[in-house]
């Protein structure tokens, strides 16, 4: 994505919490940039002074990407359950990053994840759970330890079963950009 393709899709967010904060409604609107109309996955993650206040993200994607920028970043505001949701007044030191997410790729050997350019879906029945590939950089955590946290504090799953062949692995990548 180009930078002003990039702004727009933050204004979009920053905009689409506004919007909702104030008068709880979720804004309309419409696009013509075919690729912000494609059909992605995104994340949009919310930090205050450097800490998270909030992330959703849908990682296929089922609406243009300017919906599900819309409708993710009023989910992090206000659906994410690890945090209360957000106030007006506390939007002015929030910091909006966007990751917009390749399709999945299915891998059968966790050799072929690389840790920090790759982001994992792990999944065994209902149970799943996703890291973004700047997670592991942000932790400094070694493949081992992100792919134990993922699938035990994540996905709620023995923290081995990557391991163990218990669970279907998905690597997808982010084109990450924030405010």
């Amino acid at each position: 994505m180009n930078k002003q393709e990039k702004n727009k899709l933050l204004k979009i967010a920053r905009d689409s919490i506004t919007e909702y904060l104030t008068n709880k409604t979720t804004p309309g609107l419409t696009e013509d940039d075919p690729v912000l109309r494609s059909i992605m996955g995104a994340f949009v993650t919310l930090r205050e002074n450097e800490e998270l206040r909030g992330c959703i993200g849908n990682i296929t994607g089922t609406l243009p990407l300017f919906e599900t920028i819309r409708d993710m970043a009023i989910a992090a505001a206000t659906e994410d359950p690890r945090f209360s949701p957000l106030e007006s007044y506390e939007l002015e030191n929030i910091k909006i990053e966007i990751s917009v997410l390749s399709p999945l790729k299915k891998i059968q050997n966790t050799d072929e994840i690389v840790i920090g350019k790759h982001g994992v879906l792990v999944k065994d029945g209902l149970r799943s759970g996703v890291y973004l590939p700047q997670v592991a950089n942000e932790t400094k955590w070694s493949k081992e330890e992100f792919m134990n946290s993922l699938c035990g504090s994540k996905a709620r799953m023995s923290p081995d079963a990557w391991k163990k062949g218990k669970c279907e692995i998905f690597v997808f990548t982010a084109e990450v950009f924030g405010e």
